[in-house]
């Protein structure tokens, strides 16, 4: 049996997987404990007639019980904070196909029904509850009928945990930090989806505001290792104040940022940068910080950054060692 904990992230230690046949990017954990036997499956189910589209990899095994006995299953192992939960169980009958390839049993969830007489065929099933309460310890229980001619079957469960959105994202920043997430080679693994939300949820190194129309305000990639290049859709997030993507693999220009008037810190040492500094940093009146030392940028240094690095003395500015920059 597989089960799936997105409510929660799986340390590296966990013995995980991500199946290349699904479509989702979901990762399953193996579940069980020993003593529950395990049975093989003997058909393949075509998952495609599956809403939510599970792999068929999680179908080749399955935790069962004797005929006329009761499986009784703690999951997850850990206690579930109080919230209204996303739960799918997945079904097969792991016999060869035959008219006795059939299983009937209720399905209880803490001692709550949640599904009566399930038939479990060699095709597979799944059964879910999109809103269920849990809180702390789980129990599932598949009890069987008492003409049914062997004992229950369990191959799989997900559960999610339901977070309210509370908002959206600006579209223009959900463009630029898609593009952003294009652009750059190895990003983080959870670039992907809707950058802000739901809240605290947000994608690795960017923090967004608590607006109704959530914006992106700090991206911070420090040593991320990050390849590839800087999106010139960077300039659609007019609401960030602070860009860090220090000691990463950049390559290739710095874009034009000249729409970003709340920007403040703009820190690209530590990278493979080329081509010419931008003369529109210097017409940023809120940066304070501009960092773009150790790369391989050429050029003269624009005047409109020269006369603010000279006359304000709040504005850092650093572009040595590394460079070509006079």
């Amino acid at each position: 049996m597989v089960r799936r904990r997105p409510d929660r992230p799986c340390r590296a230690e966990c013995a995980r997987s991500s199946y290349p046949g699904d479509r989702f990017n979901r990762y399953w954990e193996p579940y069980g404990d020993g003593s529950t036997p395990v049975v093989e499956s003997q058909a393949s189910v075509a998952t495609e007639a599956f809403w939510n589209k599970p792999p068929e990899a999680v179908f080749r095994q399955g935790l069962t019980a004797r005929r006329g006995k009761s499986l009784d299953l703690q999951w997850p192992p850990a206690p579930l904070p109080a919230a209204s939960y996303y739960l799918a169980l997945y079904f097969q009958d792991n016999r060869a196909p035959s008219a006795l390839s059939w299983r009937v049993f209720d399905v209880a969830v803490n001692g709550q029904l949640f599904f009566a007489g399930l038939n479990v065929s060699t095709a597979g099933s799944m059964v879910y509850g999109a809103a269920w309460l849990l809180s702390g310890q789980t129990r599932i229980t598949l009890t069987p009928a008492p003409d049914s001619p062997v004992g229950p079957v369990i191959n799989a469960a997900e559960l999610m945990m339901v977070v309210p959105l509370g908002g959206r994202t600006h579209p223009r920043d959900v463009i630029g930090m898609e593009a952003l997430a294009r652009g750059f080679l190895n990003p983080p693994s959870d670039w992907r989806g809707d950058p802000c939300l739901p809240k605290g949820t947000s994608w690795t190194g960017v923090t967004c505001n608590e607006d109704p129309l959530a914006r992106v305000i700090a991206i911070n990639l420090t040593n991320y290792r990050v390849g590839g290049s800087i999106s010139d859709h960077i300039a659609n997030l007019t609401a960030v104040s602070s860009i860090w993507l220090v000691g990463n693999n950049l390559t290739g220009p710095i874009p034009d940022m000249s729409p970003l008037h709340h920007l403040a810190s703009l820190h690209l040492e530590d990278n493979g940068l080329t081509g010419p500094l931008p003369e529109s940093l210097g017409s940023l009146t809120r940066l304070q910080e501009l960092s773009v030392q150790n790369n391989n940028l050429q050029g003269s240094i624009p005047s409109s950054i020269r006369n603010r690095a000279m006359g304000d003395i709040s504005f850092r500015f650093k572009y040595t060692p590394g460079n070509n920059l006079s």
